[in-house]
């Protein structure tokens, strides 16, 4: 027998939300677990981190390596399978490299995008047809502001981020006349062990890095409100527009925030 929420209660739809072992995801989970309107799948590779922030949050821990053959459909599977059907996906695994393009080995390249990208468009392929079909849903796709304005020794990055920005553009085309809402929530620099996992510190003198809590409230923001896309900081929305009108000063102004540009 289905029980009917009784009066005043809240009927919790649920999220799932990848990359929720650390960092982004992790804020994410902690801040939707205060919003209280949540239920939460949290996904993530370490199985030990993610039952951390699974505890810490109530939400469900689903261990998945998107990378891996078949990751996006045992997590998708699964998700559908415990919570019955998803209502929001918060895509915010993610992983970088840096260094001079030339020297950049090919498995990373295919490493980068598949994590980045494909990943991510495969858990949508698989999650968006059943929100389509009831008539609501909610996606936020995790970008960067590298995806925006694209940086220097980050080609491969810059490019899988810059490809989720079309992507959402495209597939808002395709849901126009349905309750289906797509984000993508574009940081700057933020503070969390991403630069120290990719092997490279974060050297630029702007922006200066942001918390994952403060980015965590753009996701949460995206969720509710549906907002198209979300920078933060949001004064990044001025060098984003500076980027597409006036390529070359922009160019200027970014290569004298770079200490290591020319060195």
């Amino acid at each position: 027998m289905t029980r009917r929420p009784g009066p005043g209660s809240v009927t919790r739809r649920t999220v799932l939300v990848t990359g929720a072992s650390s960092g982004i995801g992790a804020a994410v989970a902690e801040s939707l677990h205060a919003d209280g309107r949540w239920r939460l799948l949290l996904s993530g590779r370490d199985g030990e981190r993610l039952a951390a922030v699974a505890e810490r949050t109530g939400g469900e821990a689903i261990r998945a390596d998107l990378a891996a053959e078949g990751g996006c459909e045992h997590l998708a599977g699964e998700a559908v399978a415990r919570a019955g059907r998803v209502d929001a996906l918060v895509a915010g695994a993610g992983i970088g490299w840096a260094g001079p393009f030339v020297t950049m080995p090919p498995e990373e390249i295919d490493r980068v995008l598949t994590v980045n990208l494909t990943s991510t468009l495969r858990l949508v392929r698989l999650l968006l047809p059943p929100m389509v079909a009831r008539g609501t849903g909610r996606l936020v796709l995790i970008g960067s502001m590298a995806g925006w304005v694209g940086v220097g020794d980050e080609a491969v990055y810059s490019a899988s981020k810059g490809a989720l920005l079309t992507f959402a553009d495209s597939l808002r085309r395709e849901l126009a006349g349905t309750r289906v809402r797509v984000s993508v929530v574009s940081p700057g620099a933020v503070d969390t062990p991403f630069f120290a996992r990719r092997g490279t510190p974060y050297h630029r003198r702007r922006p200066r890095p942001v918390s994952a809590e403060r980015v965590a409230r753009g996701v949460r923001e995206a969720l509710v409100r549906g907002r198209e896309n979300v920078l933060v900081p949001g004064w990044l929305a001025l060098p984003a527009r500076l980027h597409g009108a006036a390529p070359g000063l922009f160019g200027a102004v970014a290569d004298r925030a770079d200490p290591h540009r020319g060195a």
